[in-house]
């Protein structure tokens, strides 16, 4: 009961804080970044070993550099994570533009179910709120469920606040079977690490083996689906925009794992780009292709 009451106190405090102007929420990012980096270390050495891993060749001063900015931005994502509480439809339309969004309505006209291969890049939950304003789909976002209830109960709210509807991610097969008789645009995060029994591929990732999430092709494969990948590009303090970029528009015609692969390379090439916008401090790298036969 204290419990619950303590996450009710902390939902309505984080309520208080989204209605704060951006140019405010900015200012607390600025104070947020110095103690995330200089006085608490927020998991420092992850990724200081995943940038030294996926960079090889870059010398430590470039890599000082990359996890300074990536903290800076850790900082703004927070605060602007916070803000996504309250934020109107009006104020995510200009602060997360798509620059082609004639391709969702291409392939609605064309009656193909169509699955989005997003990342922790940008502002995802920005993006995942723009999803929801996409007019011609039924929006499917894919998401962990946290394990406490109330916050989960609260995430889940603020996600559908546009329309989306969030599965958790053990349900979605029985969830897209219950939506068959709508077109469902469903957008599934493809850079997180799968359960290890449930590794059953792995690939070259950004200098390394890593284990990839097959979630996209499976559920394309299902619905012969279009797949696109969501590319996002910070354009400054703030604002946003995202281009889908066609992976298939026949999933039942591509070879097994080509779909993986193409989005999987179309991630790689977004970090190599910009790489200070990625989660470094995901534990992205958990175990490795020998750790299945132990």
């Amino acid at each position: 009961m204290i419990k619950k009451g303590l996450s009710r106190l902390v939902i309505f405090f984080l309520y208080l804080v989204s209605l704060l102007p951006f140019w405010i929420l900015y200012l607390l990012s600025d104070l947020l970044y110095l103690i995330i980096f200089y006085i608490v270390g927020y998991r420092r050495k992850v990724v200081q070993d995943n940038l030294r891993n996926s960079f090889p060749g870059k010398t430590v001063e470039e890599l000082n550099t990359i996890e300074r900015n990536f903290y800076k931005y850790f900082a703004d994502l927070i605060v602007e994570t916070v803000k996504m509480i309250s934020i109107s439809a009006d104020e995510v339309r200009r602060r997360m533009i798509p620059t082609n969004p004639e391709l969702v309505t291409k392939y609605y006209g064309q009656q193909k179910h169509l699955i989005g291969a997003v990342a922790h890049y940008g502002n995802w939950e920005l993006a995942a709120h723009s999803f929801g304003l996409i007019n011609e789909y039924k929006k499917v976002i894919v998401y962990k469920p946290l394990s406490n209830k109330s916050a989960d109960s609260f995430y889940k709210q603020v996600r559908e606040r546009f329309g989306s509807i969030l599965v958790p991610m053990k349900a979605t097969l029985r969830k897209l079977v219950e939506l068959k008789n709508d077109l469902t645009f469903t957008v599934l995060v493809s850079d997180q690490t799968p359960v290890q029994h449930e590794a059953h591929y792995y690939t070259t990732f950004l200098n390394q083996p890593t284990a990839v999430f097959l979630g996209v092709e499976k559920i394309a494969l299902m619905l012969d689906a279009a797949v696109v990948f969501c590319y996002v590009r910070r354009i400054k303090r703030g604002y946003y925009e995202y281009t889908l970029l066609p992976i298939t528009t026949n999933s039942k015609q591509t070879s097994q794992y080509e779909i993986t692969e193409l989005h999987v390379r179309e991630l790689e090439k977004m970090i190599l780009n910009e790489p200070q916008y990625w989660l470094w401090s995901h534990r992205r790298w958990k175990f490795k292709p020998e750790d299945a036969f132990k």
